[in-house]
Formats: structure tokens, C-alpha cells, sequence
């Protein structure tokens, strides 16, 4: 198959890569960023998550975020939401999206939410259900679909298992995560190919973190079977909490810069992007964890 034309990134950079930093960032901060990173034509961007501040202090002020949004046409800005709890939070402050989450591995599941798969499952019936008559939209992501921390290898078939169910329940979008950032490319293109034996491709997105440093060799192995959205974080933020000292989310600023050498579109400024990274690093008081960015700011200084 010939590679897209165009690929939707999905920026995930407020949510998942600043929910694991120590450092509270003020809202107003988060607020810049995101507004910085739509400046830069990014389309949809992860705003925040509705979940308990007990477990995630970074997303306490979710409320305070999505109701302070400068909201452009053509914009999305989901928040991540763990239950119907989390959806009444998220509906009160007018969300338009939201995802939903479950692992393809059992340990983790166990490990992370404190619940098998398929009780996580459970817990989205009623959330599905509410969001479809309230019109808004659901994204679904699955976690460990290239390995798991703690039971190694996952099945294909468990993968997909979870990704049809998703998918089946109503998710518009299922995102496959590498969430050790453990997956080669062979490896990524055979659960990409057995997950669309299912779930259509079209509906189907890549979010690969780059603890191992192969990120961009396997989003190029799946741009080549039609895998046409990736999830990807600015400055590479949200370094991975399994793998000590280790990368996580790979940097939305050398998927661009991959992708413009490939000439698909994105509809996002390099230079902006770039701009926006640095923003929050500077908040964060870290060195872009993007090669694209170091060799930017470099090639400018």
C-alpha cells in the first residue's frame, strides 16, 4: 500500500507528556502551550484528563484548562476521561471529545487501574452511552500492544481483542500504544496488519513512545500499510515510568520533520512547533528531548 497523503497528527503533549512531570505547571502555562501548539496548526490536541488528583496531581486543575481554552474552528481538544465521574466532570465544562483507555495487557491493567480488561471495559458501557446521546465524541486508546512492564510479551490476538471492543462500543478512532516503547518495526506492522483484520485502518491510530530509540522507524513501517494518525508529544515530553532515565512519547517535531521528507502533509509549522516546545521546556527547565528541535535551534542560533 502507497503511503497517505496526509497524516492528522494528534498532539498529546499537555496531557500525556506533562502528566508524569514532578513540577506542578501553573494553568496558565498549560493554557500558553496549548494555544502556542494550534498557532502551529496542530488539529487536535489532548487538553487534560479527568481523573482523580490523588493519582495524577499535574491534571487537578482539568476543569480550569478546558473551561480557559481559547477554542479555534477546526480544533479539537479532547480530554481524557476514566469513568462516568470523570465524563460528568468533563461534560460540565463543554468538552466536545473525549477518550477512553484500557490495556491489551492483564497485568497491567491490574497494576494501573486495579481491575481486570474487561471490567475496564465495563465501566466505559455507561460513559459510551452517555456520550453518544450527548453528541460528543470518543476516541479510544490501548495500551501495551507492543509489551508490558510486567508480563513481557502481549498476545496479538489480545490486542485485538480489546482494540474490536473499543471500536464495537463506538470509539470513532482506536490508538494502538507502545506504551514501553519496546516495538520494532517488524513487530508494529504485524499488530498494525492483525488489529485492521478487525478494526478498519482508516480508524486506526499510531502511538509509539521512543524508549528504545525506534519510534520512527516503526511509525514509517505502519505509514506504509496506511496507518494515516499518529499521536506524538512536543519536545518529546513524558518520559516513559517503567523505564528509569528512558525517553517516552516520541516528539511530534521529528515526526514532522519525518513526514515533511516524505512530503505528506500535516498542516503544521516546523518553526512554530519548535517555538511551542521550547516554551514549555523552559517552564520545565529541560533540554527538548527532540533531535529535530536541538538541530533547529542550532541551524537558527
Amino acid at each position: 500500500m502507497a503511503f497517505p497523503q496526509r497524516v492528522k497528527i494528534v498532539e498529546v503533549g499537555p496531557r500525556d507528556g506533562l502528566q508524569n512531570e514532578k513540577a506542578s505547571v501553573p494553568t496558565e502555562t498549560k493554557l500558553a502551550f496549548i494555544d502556542q501548539l494550534a498557532d502551529a496548526g496542530l488539529s487536535v490536541i489532548e487538553a487534560t484528563a479527568f481523573v482523580s488528583p490523588k493519582w495524577v496531581p499535574q491534571m487537578a486543575d482539568h476543569s480550569e484548562v478546558m473551561r480557559g481554552l481559547k477554542r479555534r474552528p477546526g480544533i479539537r481538544y479532547p480530554a481524557l476521561v476514566p469513568n462516568m465521574q470523570g465524563y460528568e466532570a468533563a461534560k460540565a465544562t463543554g468538552v466536545d471529545e473525549i477518550a477512553v483507555f484500557a490495556a491489551a495487557s492483564e497485568a497491567f491493567s491490574q497494576k494501573n487501574i486495579n481491575c481486570s480488561i474487561e471490567e475496564s471495559l465495563a465501566r466505559f458501557t455507561p460513559v459510551m452511552a452517555a456520550a453518544k446521546q450527548d453528541g460528543i465524541a470518543v476516541r479510544g486508546y490501548v495500551s501495551c500492544v507492543l509489551g508490558c512492564p510486567y508480563q513481557g510479551d502481549v498476545s496479538l490476538a489480545d490486542v485485538v481483542r480489546v482494540a474490536k471492543a473499543l471500536y464495537d462500543m463506538g470509539c470513532y478512532e482506536v490508538s494502538l500504544g507502545d506504551t514501553i516503547g519496546t516495538g520494532t518495526p517488524a513487530k508494529a506492522r504485524a499488530m498494525i496488519t492483525a488489529v485492521a483484520g478487525e478494526v478498519p485502518i482508516k480508524q486506526l491510530a499510531a502511538h509509539f513512545h521512543d524508549t528504545w530509540g525506534q519510534a520512527l522507524a516503526n511509525l514509517y513501517a505502519v505509514l506504509e500499510l496506511g496507518i494515516a494518525t499518529i499521536d506524538s508529544s512536543a519536545a518529546g515530553l513524558g518520559g516513559c515510568p517503567y523505564a528509569k532515565g528512558a525517553s517516552g512519547n516520541v516528539a511530534t517535531e521529528d515526526v514532522v520533520y519525518l513526514l515533511n521528507g516524505m512530503g505528506i502533509e500535516t498542516g503544521v509549522d516546523l518553526e512554530k512547533l519548535a517555538a511551542a516546545g521550547r516554551f514549555i521546556n523552559t517552564h520545565l527547565g529541560k533540554t527538548a528531548a527532540s533531535k529535530a528541535a536541538v538541530a533547529l535551534a542550532a541551524r537558527n542560533s
